[in-house]
């Protein structure tokens, strides 16, 4: 039997950002989908099964921790990973009070995304993905 697909979304405003991110997770094994806002992101379709969300804590309107909390209030409970540029343990208090399963400072070393994401959607990854 086919195992589901490995969709992890990546909501990032800074257009080289998001293409590295998905790059980096496409070479481990994982299917992307990109936005570069939080409005996008709402306005997908939603006929797409998203296992994992990779969510930049600043963006433009809508924050990565308020569309979060949108999340939440709407009981998903689908895993999400902040990434941020920001050093700052009160917003670090915040996003992990929103929820997340992770929370990686910019610049990230890749070995942590892949792990956090390898937590959030655990399954038949290869052995070597954290590896990287």
């Amino acid at each position: 039997m086919e195992s589901p697909p490995r969709t992890v979304a990546v909501v990032e405003d800074d257009p080289s950002m998001l293409r590295s991110i998905e790059r980096l997770l496409n070479a481990h094994g994982y299917k992307t989908e990109g936005y570069g806002s939080a409005e996008a992101y709402l306005g997908r379709d939603s006929a797409s099964v998203i296992g994992c969300l990779v969510l930049d804590v600043h963006l433009g309107k809508m924050s990565g921790i308020q569309l979060r909390r949108r999340l939440r209030d709407a009981k998903s409970s689908l895993p999400v990973i902040f990434i941020t540029a920001v050093d700052d343990d009160t917003l670090e208090l915040e996003a992990v009070d929103a929820g997340c399963l992770a929370y990686l400072r910019k610049p990230f070393a890749a070995k942590l995304l892949l792990s956090a994401v390898h937590d959030a959607m655990p399954g038949p990854a290869e052995d070597d993905t954290l590896a990287t």
